[in-house]
């Protein structure tokens, strides 16, 4: 009997070990098989790595004042070049040898140089065209002119050698005893005859001539500097100039004395200059708290005024007499609680490389040119102001239902005639008014949209603008030149091709480099003349170490909006392994609008939001939504006007819809969204608005209740209602839905995301939702990022890779311990145990 019950033992132990053993392998079959994401393929395109594999996508000219010439650098994996380019002889020639300027540069400084690393700073013709100066920095370490200790952390500097290249005769020499000048100090407003320079000082305005100007660049210390008090009665937050936005509370004390910034705006003959001052003294205060500051947190006050509320910036127009050291105010005041912009003149293409640039107004010696807008943003003044008289008068007037938007005029003759910007027939479109303001007639028309004057051609009567949505069978949101006559005759297309276009054209209306790509083709550039005749090809961005690594392009797609009728354009990115047999996950990155749509139309090396995330193993998409992109009619920018909460939700789920639809491999039964700033107030109201369809999320410093976010976002874009009482007073009534107030809808799985200095959209933002939804009794993940302002900084990275865990876990179902990838190293060419 007790052999039997052994044995009968042996046999359940034989039994219970194999079922041990089949269990065991099930398991690890399980765990070998389980869902796994893809971290290697992403990070082999981190922004760090992408910098080695694509490095110029565009020409971006220089051009010279004497000529039709420019002059550009262009870098790819054979190296850095630089280009002199003649539009009217139709030649591209290197501008030197870079073998032979390097080997002379190591000659010099005894450093090695090489011909494909050749680091030039500070490239710059002479005044004559006939040579150009750069600098070189080197190994060398010496005392900064300035100081005195050696010990001091920041006392060396790297040597700076600075070199004078003869185009004609190739002839390389240094410059003795150079010594590099400092930029020019950002608190400088210079007098376009370079007689006198404004600037603020402890909220008030001075002034010093040029002489004491120069000390200051080479010394901001030093004491001869003699300066001249121009107001007395300055006082934080109703400044002459910078009232120290963005310090805080302590350097802002410390700061006070120091010089800043004033922007004012010169008449061309230096004798008069505007300023807009603006009296913010009863504004309310807001607050963050850096807590990693060194030594003790620190607390940053600023004003910010939110939406509704009564106290308001109020702002005046300041007229300075320079030659008699006074000034008025001007009366200016149309509407309560108006906002003005005074406008500056265009920059002329020939003095990008000018250190000195003055700040000119928009007019002649004798008038300037501004804006001024009513709170709910419906009614938009043009004015001039005559300068003789200070009589300011109304041109022309602009006024909608829901908001207007205007652009900076273009000045015809002096002012005698104006090429205006306005939405009032539904699609943006110039117009040419009179001296008076009195139209006299519309130039371009049609179902287009007209984005901004790039040149006038007086003489000609010849405007040259660009404008998007004209081309039949393109995506609507390529841009492109246009010339056109002002009475509106002769439009033409200046830079054809099914691209997205950027343009550079000379000031004399003669030639433009264009650039052009789509997401799917690599950027090429190209130089044409006025009529849009190619001249030459200049440049085609080299992808192949890109191609290498393993990287394919992204499919534009079109779908329609939740109407059935609205066309969306969006585009589509696929892990760059993709097999088209598999279900992927979706993530739809988002932005609302109204400034933008977060949808790319050329080719970009920013990829993180897109083709990085993709190839962790998902289909990533981006696109537009009714209510979006401003770059449509006035009827598709407009849509979410009064439902700033909602009006794009239904366009994002159904652009997913349509998509899992027609394309087999698109699981729409995982689906994520994501976005930054209006994407993180978006991305968390798909969530509770649509908690069936949208499972995961990451929303990165949303501006969730937008009734604490900033006033002139929330009043444009959601509206505010202006009451007058019978007595005449005006108040300002406004009211918006909130994402706190639909917290109870949670089911799926939120990553709330800020930086806790963000002075943009505050963390109170993130935090409310936090509150709400721990009332409500949800489960979610928050990460606060410190010290960090909107955008995350130096953490960008981080915050990235955060995102990826939180939909890894959630829609791949990777849930393996995370820390097992290391945040730093992913990004890193040498580890730090020295292995590659």
């Amino acid at each position: 009997m007790k052999k039997f019950y052994k044995l009968l033992c042996c046999a359940e132990l034989l039994s219970i070990t194999a079922l041990a053993q089949t269990k065991t392998f099930t398991l690890t079959e399980n765990i070998q098989s389980a869902p796994k994401a893809n971290y290697q393929l992403a990070s082999r395109f981190s922004p760090n790595k992408l910098k080695k594999m694509v490095y110029s996508t565009a020409v971006d000219p220089h051009w010279l004042k004497m000529s039709n010439r420019f002059w550009y650098n262009f870098e790819s994996p054979k190296g850095k070049f630089w280009y002199l380019v003649d539009p009217v002889a139709k030649s591209k020639k290197l501008m030197f040898d870079n073998a032979r300027i390097a080997a002379d540069i190591t000659l010099i400084v005894r450093d090695p140089f090489d011909a494909e690393h050749l680091p030039l700073e500070n490239l710059k013709f002479s005044p004559d065209e006939k040579s150009i100066s750069f600098e070189i920095k080197s190994s060398i370490d010496e005392l900064k002119k300035d100081r005195k200790d050696k010990k001091a952390a920041d006392s060396m500097q790297k040597k700076i050698y600075s070199f004078k290249y003869e185009l004609a005769t190739a002839k390389l020499t240094e410059v003795p005893n150079f010594s590099k000048p400092k930029p020019k100090p950002t608190w400088g407003s210079v007098a376009p005859d370079s007689s006198a320079i404004i600037f603020s000082r402890n909220y008030n305005l001075y002034w010093m001539d040029k002489s004491n100007y120069l000390k200051a660049v080479k010394n901001e210390d030093d004491s001869t500097i003699v300066e001249h008090q121009l107001t007395k009665d300055g006082v934080k937050f109703y400044s002459y100039g910078s009232d120290g936005d963005g310090e805080n509370n302590v350097e802002n004390e410390k700061n006070n004395k120091k010089r800043r910034g004033a922007y004012v705006l010169w008449s061309p003959n230096a004798k008069y200059f505007v300023l807009d001052r603006t009296d913010s003294r009863k504004v309310k205060d807001l607050w963050v708290i850096n807590s990693v500051t060194p030594g003790r947190p620190t607390l940053e006050t600023y004003k910010y005024q939110m939406p509704g509320e009564a106290e308001a910036p109020q702002d005046e127009v300041l007229l300075f007499d320079f030659p008699a050291k006074t000034f008025k105010k001007l009366n200016v005041s149309a509407f309560k609680d108006q906002s003005i912009s005074v406008w500056s003149k265009p920059s002329l293409a020939k003095d990008r490389d000018n250190e000195f640039r003055p700040s000119v107004w928009l007019g002649n010696d004798n008038r300037f040119y501004f804006s001024r807008t009513s709170r709910d943003l419906k009614r938009i003044d043009i004015c001039t102001v005559d300068i003789n008289t200070n009589a300011v008068k109304p041109l022309i007037d602009e006024r909608f239902n829901t908001y207007v938007e205007v652009n900076r005029p273009g000045l015809v003759n002096d002012g005698n005639e104006l090429i205006h910007w306005s939405e009032r027939d539904g699609w943006a479109h110039f117009y040419l008014f009179d001296a008076n303001g009195k139209l006299k007639n519309q130039i371009t028309k049609g179902s287009f949209h007209c984005e901004s004057i790039v040149n006038i051609d007086e003489k000609n009567r010849v405007l040259y603008f660009t404008a998007n949505g004209r081309e039949g069978k393109e995506d609507p949101y390529y841009l492109h030149l246009y010339s056109i006559n002002f009475d509106g005759s002769n439009m033409k297309l200046l830079n054809a091709g099914d691209f997205d276009h950027s343009s550079s054209m000379n000031d004399n209306n003669t030639f433009f480099v264009d650039n052009y790509s789509r997401v799917n083709t690599a950027p090429k550039s190209t130089l044409y003349n006025k009529a849009g005749l190619k001249v030459m090809d200049l440049e085609t961005t080299d992808l192949s170490l890109l191609m290498n690594a393993g990287y394919k392009f992204p499919e534009p797609f079109k779908v329609k909006a939740d109407d059935g009728i609205t066309d969306l354009y969006g585009v589509m990115y696929k892990p760059f392994d993709f097999d088209p047999n598999k279900k992927y996950p979706i993530i739809e990155y988002v932005y609302p609008g109204p400034q933008t749509e977060a949808v790319n139309k050329a080719f970009s090396k920013s990829m993180d939001r897109t083709e990085r995330l993709a190839q962790f193993g998902y289909i990533v998409i981006t696109v537009g939504n009714r209510g979006g992109n401003p770059s449509r009619s006035k009827w598709y920018h407009t849509f979410g006007y009064g439902n700033l909460r909602d009006y794009g939700l239904a366009d994002k789920k159904t652009a997913i819809e349509q998509l899992a639809a027609k394309y087999p491999f698109i699981d729409d039964q995982k689906v994520g969204i994501t976005g930054h700033s209006g994407g993180g107030f978006m991305s968390t109201a798909a969530m509770l608005v649509y908690p069936d369809f949208f499972k995961a999320a990451v929303s990165n410093s949303g501006n969730h209740d937008n009734s604490i976010y900033n006033r002139w976002w929330s009043e444009k874009h959601h509206g505010v209602k202006e009451i007058i009482s019978a007595k005449g007073d005006t108040t300002f009534k406004y009211n918006i839905e909130k994402n706190p107030d639909l917290a109870k809808n949670l089911k799926g799985h939120l990553l709330l995301m800020t930086g806790d200095v963000d002075n943009n959209v505050h963390p109170a933002n993130t935090i409310r939702v936090a509150n709400a939804l721990i009332k409500a009794g949800k489960r979610f993940d928050m990460l606060i990022v410190p010290g960090q302002r909107h955008a995350y900084g130096d953490l960008t990275e981080y915050a990235f890779w955060k995102l990826a865990d939180h939909f890894n876990k959630y829609l791949i179902g990777d849930f393996s311990d995370p820390s097992e990838v290391d945040l730093v190293e992913m990004d890193r060419d040498i580890e730090q145990n020295g292995k590659q």
